[in-house]
């Protein structure tokens, strides 16, 4: 997205899937809640991908992600943003975190991280005994981001308008100490989503409510970074029939399956809007 678009625009959303799997439903409802909300303010929907995981992004299901969402009738500025490009900055903005002295290192393996934050609150030290490496990981302190911030750590907060609506303070102690780079693929999530949202001028962020908790953390960062915080809102999730929340890993029917087998893109709208009624009742 160019500045010139950005600079128009006073609510600029995304939709930012990772290629990981193919989209399914839930994809779609939150795809186009951010769209909606975008077209309805005269705002601007950027699609994004993010698909720093090199591991498990395949070029197949970014091509699905965009045929899926032109079915749907998205549309949005090109060229799309892709995370795999931008690698240097992330690093540049870990290498500042560095600088700040609010990283540190973590030598554990990553299943040994895993089960550590499965057992024990996230950022205590590993014991002799844990499998480590030579590659760390490297993580954000949230005792060193107190002492460099302050006594404005106490004063973040973000604007939540769809989840709990209203001001929220933010409280990163609910994460722990993330990753911010990891040793497989470099840079974390956290980190990066923030540097794109910045980057991209995001002033309104349209996800779900799942991801509620990962918005203190990146309000933190934002903070650390010298970034701007956007507006968050967090839709309530759609539910497959036993309650469960649609996922790749589980399975859920495919949109690509949806159109292979001939559904329309306005009955998955209409499968959509009656979902959410039933849920919301």
């Amino acid at each position: 997205m160019t500045a010139n678009y950005a600079a128009t625009m006073t609510f600029i959303t995304r939709f930012a899937p990772s290629p990981t799997g193919y989209l399914h439903l839930g994809h779609a409802f939150s795809a186009l809640t951010a769209f909606d909300a975008a077209q309805a303010d005269g705002g601007g929907f950027i699609l994004r991908i993010e698909d720093i995981d090199h591991t498990r992004c395949r070029p197949h299901f970014e091509a699905a992600i965009y045929e899926d969402l032109a079915w749907l009738g998205l549309t949005w500025p090109e060229p799309v943003l892709r995370q795999s490009e931008h690698i240097s900055d992330y690093q540049e903005s870990l290498e500042a975190l560095r600088a700040l002295g609010v990283v540190y290192p973590d030598h554990r393996t990553r299943k040994a991280q895993v089960e550590a934050a499965l057992s024990a609150p996230q950022g205590e030290a590993a014991d002799s005994t844990v499998e480590t490496t030579d590659t760390p990981a490297w993580r954000l302190s949230l005792e060193a981001a107190q002492s460099v911030l302050g006594p404005r750590y106490d004063t973040l907060s973000f604007q939540e308008v769809l989840f709990r609506p209203g001001r929220h303070s933010a409280r990163p102690e609910v994460n722990g100490d993330v990753v911010l780079g990891r040793k497989d693929i470099g840079i974390a999530y956290h980190l990066a989503v923030v540097i794109d949202d910045a980057r991209q001028g995001v002033t309104d962020i349209v996800r779900g409510h799942d991801l509620f908790d990962a918005t203190h953390t990146q309000v933190l960062l934002q903070a650390l970074l010298g970034l701007p915080t956007p507006r968050y809102h967090h839709h309530a999730l759609l539910l497959d029939e036993q309650g469960r929340r649609l996922a790749k890993r589980k399975g859920s029917k495919s949109l690509r399956d949806y159109r292979l087998e001939g559904v329309a893109a306005k009955e998955i709208k209409m499968m959509l809007s009656i979902a959410t009624k039933t849920q919301s009742t």
